[in-house]
């Protein structure tokens, strides 16, 4: 069984790869004092980077949970996430209030995608080998 960890910490990894499937684990913006959109623009930035890490990008997002720590964010939160969002890509979605674990922390996201076909490379042909 290929398990692979990226970005692990002391209690969680970032992000972990199985059978060609990414699941992340809830990011969080670094910067707390920011409002929701701004932490939402962070954490999709993490996301992206922890993505690329595994070999993948956002268009291959299967699915996405958002948590708030308050709903009256969620306009906020879409400004971030339409911005982002690639739109012929649209993952499913859900975005639900929560108690988060930082009271600083306005935005959580997790979500699961896909690793990308691996296609074999062309044959080369002899004329261009000796070119």
């Amino acid at each position: 069984m290929n398990i692979r960890r990226i970005a692990p910490e002391a209690r969680l990894s970032g992000a972990v790869v199985h059978n060609a499937t990414v699941y992340l684990a809830g990011q969080v913006a670094l910067e707390t004092s920011a409002g929701a959109e701004a932490q939402t623009a962070d954490i999709l930035r993490q996301i992206d980077a922890l993505l690329n890490e595994a070999g993948t990008d956002k268009t291959y997002l299967l699915s996405v949970q958002i948590f708030l720590a308050d709903l009256a964010d969620f306009a906020a939160m879409n400004r971030a996430w339409d911005a982002w969002l690639d739109a012929r890509h649209k993952p499913a979605r859900a975005t639900v209030q929560a108690r988060l674990a930082n009271p600083a922390w306005r935005v959580e996201i997790t979500g699961i995608a896909a690793l990308p076909p691996i296609l074999p490379r062309p044959a080369q042909s002899n004329e261009s080998q000796f070119a």
